[in-house]
């Protein structure tokens, strides 16, 4: 589905991202997982050309991607971020359907597809068509947000942290709604987190990156019986170490 071969990306004498290759499968989700700087962000911002590579390539159903027009590519390409990035002067329905507008789809047929993301992703077509986002609570901005990306039915989906400024409660419901329509759709997917529950309860594939580098690809089971390094160990040990405090409290009855 896509091939990232060699890709670099460096600011000055720094790569910043240093030839890291990865092939993901159709209908895989694979979590690009690190520290703050890592490279994550940069890396799905090479996929869809926000940012250019120094080097490598990255190929997308067998095309080179530099070979695409921006718009082009983007279009085939359905992006989430933590921001959501909604238009405050826009209705919901003019913010889901912006991109096929510029498809020169008919306002008919935009309704009816706008209609059809926002059940998708648990949102009430007729209460939500014309509100704005500052209406809206940030799950529910967010949940837009999915809709948007999917609208024009892309072959890919990155994720760039969306659920990292969500309350827990909001980001497990929007988890385990992002795991369904998944699942539906059998969508194609790369996202951004460093948190590793996270990555642990959505990953089909995990892949951690320390200093602009790939350290260790496996699944989650992987990653937890097997970590490389010390880097990773540290990395999956946290969230055990949390199940164990909060097993300890059960047990206990209150006093760890």
């Amino acid at each position: 589905m896509i091939k990232l071969e060699q890709l670099t990306k460096a600011y000055g004498d720094r790569n910043v991202v240093d030839q890291i290759s990865l092939t993901v499968k159709r209908s895989e989700l694979v979590v690009l997982l690190g520290t703050s700087g890592c490279g994550k962000t940069t890396t799905l911002k090479m996929i869809n050309r926000l940012i250019e590579p120094t080097a490598g390539s990255v190929c997308l159903d067998g095309v080179d991607t530099s070979q695409i027009e921006r718009y082009e590519l983007r279009r085939k390409i359905g992006y989430v971020f933590q921001q959501v990035g909604l238009f405050p002067h826009m209705t919901i329905t003019e913010n889901v359907g912006v991109t096929l507008s510029l498809l020169g789809w008919s306002d008919t047929r935009i309704h009816k597809r706008v209609a059809e993301v926002l059940e998708l992703v648990e949102l009430d077509p007729e209460v939500m068509r014309n509100r704005y986002p500052t209406t809206l609570s940030g799950g529910e901005q967010q949940r837009v947000g999915f809709a948007r990306a999917l609208t024009a039915e892309p072959s890919l989906m990155l994720l760039d942290e969306p659920f990292g400024a969500l309350d827990p409660i909001t980001r497990d419901r929007l988890q385990v709604s992002f795991s369904r329509i998944k699942q539906q759709l059998s969508l194609t997917a790369i996202f951004v987190t460093h948190d590793f529950t996270e990555a642990l309860v959505l990953a089909d594939r995990i892949v951690v990156m320390r200093e602009g580098c790939i350290v260790q690809i496996g699944t989650p089971r992987d990653l937890i019986t097997k970590p490389i390094d010390g880097f990773v160990k540290q990395m999956v040990s946290t969230p055990i170490r949390q199940a164990k405090i909060v097993e300890a409290l059960l047990a206990s009855g209150g006093a760890v």
